[in-house]
């Protein structure tokens, strides 16, 4: 069975992009330079320098390859301006508080609600895909509550 495609903006794309071009570039470089100076220095089995340059280095690499992962599996989805979509920022309105927020919907290696970017998959994010404007829907969570869809916009 073929594995599910992860979904990314444009914008999610680029940026583990550039990540993934930083850690090959500049961090994975330096580290195996602090791992050869700290091997230089004689006796492994005590050097705290050496096995910190070799745990970082495991991590980094590591990430390299989620990285690299993530990208060979993925497809860029572009927004579409009257329907909520992947990179769509949206206002709602939570109807029992009468109180609105914005988020843009992003894939779920995107999220990061501390900048306002929730996943598609997450339960708001779920509910509210391929809604238009006006629409109420219910989020189906252990205590459900209803959100309208006040406006929809695919530009930052």
């Amino acid at each position: 069975m073929p594995e599910k495609k992860i979904q990314l903006t444009q914008e999610g794309y680029d940026n583990l992009n550039a990540e993934l071009r930083d850690l090959l570039d500049n961090v994975q470089p330096m580290i195996k330079e602090q791992l050869s100076e700290a091997r230089s220095q004689g006796d492994l089995s005590e050097n705290a320098d050496y096995d910190a340059a070799r745990n970082q280095l495991r991590e980094v690499e590591d990430r390299i390859k989620t990285i690299e992962d993530t990208l060979s599996n993925s497809v860029i989805v572009k927004g579409k301006s009257n329907v909520v979509a992947l990179g769509s920022i949206v206002e709602i309105e939570f109807l029992a508080t009468h109180k609105n927020a914005t988020f843009t919907i992003v894939g779920t290696v995107e999220s990061d609600m501390a900048s306002g970017k929730i996943s598609n998959e997450s339960p708001v994010g779920a509910a509210i895909i391929g809604k238009k404007v006006g629409d109420e829907v219910e989020v189906k969570v252990a205590n459900p509550y209803r959100v309208k869809i006040i406006s929809i916009n695919t530009e930052k």
